[in-house]
């Protein structure tokens, strides 16, 4: 056995596989529009707030150091899933694939099918990057800075707060790069901003709860690692 190896605590190494994941899914469901009520929002919000609750979560059991590393490695599978996509796009697809599929496809990953210079995709993938590493920098920020000043029994506020505030920031910046110029965007805004300031400040704090909770039964358990 290589004792020579850092010893990484298991919810530590179990949450930053998990928040790769969330990182690439999410551009991927945001292709779909999904109704809550009167509102219409896109469905990467889930994944992306599943991002602020795991990148809390560590920053309450490892600190802010930790959580903001988490936060500049989630750019690697970021940009390393654009980057494949972006060279599957360009392959050509087999002979045998049907036509609607190709297209589906290409519609789905790149916009109009052959068109991804000219429909503004790489706006909004440049936007979603901009907005990610923002906006959860800016999530574990206010998290930690809220934590030395209200004290650990306050899990529920910094949440909260912390998220409400990042996903602002997040929608401002992905909207405003990727869409101005392109079509009015003030309706846009202001239905993800009412959206996703109401999802944050209903799922986040309960979510961040269960998150540290199994983050400390993870680590508690000599067995388990």
């Amino acid at each position: 056995m290589d004792t020579t190896s850092p010893a990484i605590p298991r919810a530590l190494f179990a949450f930053s596989v998990f928040y790769g994941g969330m990182v690439c899914i999410a551009g991927v469901l945001g292709n779909k529009q999904v109704a809550l009520g009167p509102l219409a929002i896109e469905a990467g919000i889930f994944a992306f707030l599943l991002l602020v609750v795991t990148s809390s979560a560590i920053a309450e059991l490892y600190g802010r150091t930790v959580a903001n590393r988490l936060v500049i490695f989630g750019f690697v599978p970021l940009v390393m899933s654009l980057g494949l996509t972006l060279i599957v796009l360009a392959v050509p697809a087999s002979p045998s694939m049907a036509p609607d599929r190709i297209a589906a496809f290409e519609l789905m990953m790149g916009g109009k099918p052959g068109r991804w210079l000219e429909d503004g995709t790489p706006r909004i993938w440049f936007g979603g990057i901009v907005a990610y590493g923002i906006s959860q920098t800016l999530n574990v920020t206010i998290f930690s800075w809220l934590k030395g000043r209200e004290g650990k029994p306050m899990l529920w506020l910094r949440s909260g707060i912390a998220g409400v505030l990042s996903q602002i920031v997040d929608t401002l910046l992905f909207v405003t790069i990727a869409f101005w110029g392109v079509f009015p965007i003030g309706q846009l805004l202001a239905g993800q901003l009412l959206a996703k300031t109401i999802l944050s400040a209903v799922l986040v704090p309960p979510l961040i709860y269960a998150f540290v909770a199994l983050g400390r039964w993870l680590d508690a358990d000599p067995a388990r690692k």
